[in-house]
């Protein structure tokens, strides 16, 4: 089974991980789930999906916190997402600490690009699903819009979308709803420019955009616009997906 993974990838993609989103939440504070442009959705959704879980969040997450299960790696995260009213274990997505059918609604966003086992990892996102239960996702896509940044936080792969779809399809997600997601810059300089400070001076560069970037970035956010089934993926490099565990 082939996967839509980049050219040149790390040798240890989790090492890799683990070192950036340890350095990278060791100096940030806990963004509250409000000021994302998901809320409105996800607020709905909570509403009559009391069991929630949230997969790799670190310290952004995007359910209400308070009585949300939250998995992640890491410590700093964890802690902060506990002190908040949160239920925390630390796990990998492959071994999710659930048993079959625990939640109403489960988010994972960000995550399975992270991770060299796709397949198990969608495996157990489905297998703590209850049916009919929501299950929130985001990716990038394209292979052919990598670039060093993909390797600098961890990517192992972009998605070609109709893959992405069948291997969903795979897991018994089946896509109710997307968008054009994602708060990567659209300046290639500034791009650029971020990437040169994150391979020379990592420290400096995530003091920058954890105290001034992502601020910047959560006032500019525009209003999540979904549409049913995939959205067109033409040019689009992220994309957001609501999808339904089937029965």
């Amino acid at each position: 089974m082939t996967h839509d993974t980049a050219p040149q990838q790390h040798s240890d993609i989790g090492d890799v991980n683990q070192r950036f989103y340890d350095g990278l939440w060791a100096d940030t504070r806990l963004v509250h789930p409000e000021r994302f442009n998901t809320w409105s959705l996800v607020s709905s959704l909570a509403e009559s999906h009391t069991r929630r879980l949230e997969v790799g969040p670190g310290m952004r997450p995007r359910l209400p916190i308070a009585g949300t299960h939250f998995v992640d790696i890491s410590p700093p995260a964890l802690a902060a997402l506990e002190s908040a009213g949160g239920i925390t274990h630390t796990a990998p997505i492959s071994a999710l600490p659930y048993a079959d059918q625990s939640f109403d609604l489960v988010c994972a966003l960000d995550i399975v690009e992270h991770v060299e086992d796709d397949e198990a990892a969608l495996a157990e996102l489905s297998r703590v699903a209850a049916p009919g239960a929501r299950v929130l996702l985001s990716t990038p896509l394209h292979p052919e819009y990598w670039t060093p940044f993909d390797d600098i936080v961890g990517h192992y792969r972009r998605y070609e979308p109709a893959k992405l779809t069948q291997l969903l399809e795979r897991h018994h997600l089946q896509i109710e709803q997307s968008a054009i997601f994602g708060m990567k810059p659209k300046s290639s300089r500034l791009n650029d420019l971020g990437m040169w400070f994150l391979q020379r001076h990592r420290p400096v560069a995530m003091k920058v955009y954890n105290r001034f970037l992502m601020p910047l970035g959560l006032r500019l956010q525009k209003p999540l616009e979904l549409t049913p089934g995939m959205v067109a993926t033409d040019g689009v490099e992220e994309v957001f997906l609501v999808c339904r565990r089937a029965s």
